[in-house]
This record gives C-alpha cells, sequence and structure tokens, in this order.
C-alpha cells in the first residue's frame, strides 16, 4: 500500500539529513508505529507520505503511485491526517469539522449528514450530541475523537497519525488506543503512527519501524525486537517497558 524507496531528505543542501535511505513497505491494512528520539526522523518521514515535505531523493509510493507525480490536492483528500491537540477548527462546530473534505469533494449535504453520523458513531461520540459543538466545549479526548473522526470522513485507505494521543491523560489515552485500534482493524486502514512511547507501539501497532539519526535501523513486530534487537538502541529502548513491568509487578506484590 505505502513503500519508500530509499528517501533522503535534506533542509540544507546536504550538509545533513533528517532522513536519510530509509526504504519501507507497509501492507494494506497494516498499523506500523514509527518510534525513536527526537530529531529521528520519523515526522519527518510522515511528512513525506503526504507531500507536506517533499523527499530530496528516493521515491515515495501510494498504491503503487509516485506520490510526486500525483495532484496534490487529490492526494491529501485521499490520506487522512491526525496530529496531536486533533487540529480542529476552533470557531467551527463538528458538524462543519467533520464535513470540511467532503465538502471541498463536492459531497452533497445529504451524503455528507449521512457520512458524519456513521464517522461520530464510529468514534463514540452521537452527532444528535455534539453536532452543533464547537471545540472549545469539548474535551481534550473528545476533541481527538472527532479529529479522528474529521479523518476519516472521506473514507481514505490510508491514515497518518503524528502523537494523536500524547497530550491526554492517561486513562483517556489508553481508553481512545484501544477504540482506534478497533476502528482501524474494523475499517481495514493502512495506518502509520508516529510515537515516542513504545508501549503505546508495542500495544498498538502490527510492526514497529526504530528510527536513530535520520536512520531506519530495525522493523519488527514487538516481539522481534524484544528477542532479536539488532541494534544497542533498540535494546535500550525495548529494555524500557520490561523495566517498567517488573517495577509495577513489585508495587503491586507490595500493596497486596
Amino acid at each position: 500500500m505505502i513503500e519508500l524507496r530509499h528517501i533522503q531528505k535534506t533542509f540544507d543542501g546536504g550538509a545533513s539529513y533528517a532522513v536519510f535511505d530509509t526504504s519501507l513497505t507497509i501492507a494494506r491494512g497494516e498499523l506500523l508505529a514509527l518510534i525513536g528520539e527526537s530529531g529521528s526522523g520519523k515526522t519527518t518521514t510522515l511528512k513525506m507520505i503526504n507531500r507536506l515535505e517533499e523527499p530530496t531523493a528516493g521515491q515515495v509510493l501510494v498504491a503503487g503511485r509516485d506520490v510526486l507525480e500525483q495532484n496534490l490536492q487529490e492526494l491529501r483528500r485521499n490520506i487522512g491526517y491526525v496530529f496531536q491537540g486533533a487540529g480542529l477548527f476552533p470557531h467551527h462546530n463538528v458538524a462543519r469539522n467533520i464535513a470540511a473534505v467532503p465538502e471541498l469533494l463536492g459531497w452533497s449535504k445529504e451524503v455528507i449528514e449521512a457520512r458524519s453520523r456513521e464517522v461520530c458513531a464510529l468514534v463514540g461520540l452521537p452527532y444528535d450530541d455534539y453536532a452543533l459543538r464547537i471545540p472549545s466545549e469539548l474535551s481534550g479526548g473528545q476533541q481527538q475523537r472527532i479529529g479522528v473522526a474529521r479523518a476519516l470522513a472521506a473514507r481514505p485507505d490510508v491514515l497518518l497519525m503524528d502523537e494523536p494521543f500524547g497530550a491526554l491523560d492517561p486513562i483517556t489515552r489508553a481508553g481512545l488506543q484501544e477504540e482506534f485500534r478497533r476502528i482501524q482493524q474494523e475499517l481495514q486502514l493502512t495506518v502509520v503512527l508516529v510515537t515516542h512511547d513504545i508501549t503505546e507501539a508495542m500495544l498498538m501497532a502490527d510492526r514497529i519501524a526504530v528510527m536513530q539519526g535520520g536512520e531506519l535501523i530495525q522493523v519488527g513486530t514487538a516481539s522481534e525486537l524484544l528477542n532479536h534487537p539488532a541494534h544497542d538502541y533498540v535494546t535500550q529502548l525495548m529494555e524500557m517497558p520490561r523495566r517498567r513491568a517488573e517495577r509495577l509487578e513489585r508495587v503491586m506484590r507490595a500493596a497486596e
């Protein structure tokens, strides 16, 4: 579904590279997590998929087509985008926010409302209860749910997500992670999720791609990365949830 072929991105004419010689294939219906420390290149990689950034070298293909050869507006309308803080239009109500892309596509009002009701139901916020509310009247978790609903409204095959749950409290975050994973599997969406949280990546993703210093250093399932790390950084990364689990187990034993 998505193929990155030796992509590179430099912002200073080649003096340094935000992303260097990265190749990756993401299957249709797969949820892949891109993880790494700040400055590792994960968000730049994500942005090259829908041309928020264009590769300096290499190719990005979506459904077999080079993104640089596609009409930019058409490309972005077919790829949903969700980021931290939802990014809703603050002065538009929920109905207008969700309808933004379908309106650009020329859908009728009746079809837009029907689809808006569907996606609101998917994210657990009944349309009749929330359609006329503006973002400031919603909690952070509700805003993020509407952000997901808006990204799904035009029925995209691909969804890009950049730290979408990072600003939420732990309880809201865990619930939304589970709810989104259910939606993703139900709709068979192809999802690329950027996160700095290895536990989130392990719980949500089919595969995890680890980046460091602009390079892709290992790709695999959580089990593969845990049992067969190919790099010292991957070993360190995978030790974090293991140590926390052991510490939590000790705390829970002490509380019994």
